[in-house]
């Protein structure tokens, strides 16, 4: 089964904003907010969604950090990481599947986070962020039937 994950990196002045699992399969590791994209819904609006699930905070997506792919058991997960402007800053979350979240520094996740990260993805985005390699939002296309 293909499952298509999407989510965003948002920082403010030097600092991301990481949400803490509270998932079994991930309990306490630290994430972009992210998550399944839902059926009949774009790429664009599933991140949107997913960003505002896990922190209460509006976003407006403004360019593609990273795309990747893995496969776990007989799934195919497609993940697609967006820059995420931050405009409305409003953080509440459901403590059921979000434990924390919370502004950290870029120098901490790169440098004294790798056991706490749900995956390298986290740094990959977050590095690609601070460095501006940022695809433009263009290249995202909504496919016509």
């Amino acid at each position: 089964m293909v499952k298509v994950i999407v989510g965003g990196v948002i920082e403010k002045d030097g600092k991301f904003l990481l949400v803490q699992e509270a998932k079994k399969h991930c309990y306490g590791k630290w994430n972009f907010p992210a998550g399944h994209l839902d059926f009949n819904e774009s790429l664009i609006q599933g991140a949107t969604r997913e960003i505002k699930e896990e922190t209460g905070c509006d976003v407006e997506l403004n360019g593609v950090l990273n795309v990747a792919n893995r496969i776990l058991n007989d799934d195919l997960f497609v993940m697609i990481v967006f820059n995420a402007k931050l405009i409305n800053e409003n953080v509440e979350y459901d403590k059921d599947e979000i434990l924390d979240v919370k502004w950290i520094d870029y120098d901490e996740i790169m440098n004294n986070m790798d056991d706490k990260l749900r995956g390298s993805y986290v740094k990959k985005a977050v590095y690609n962020n601070k460095n501006n390699i940022i695809a433009p939002i263009e290249i995202i296309n909504v496919l016509d039937n």
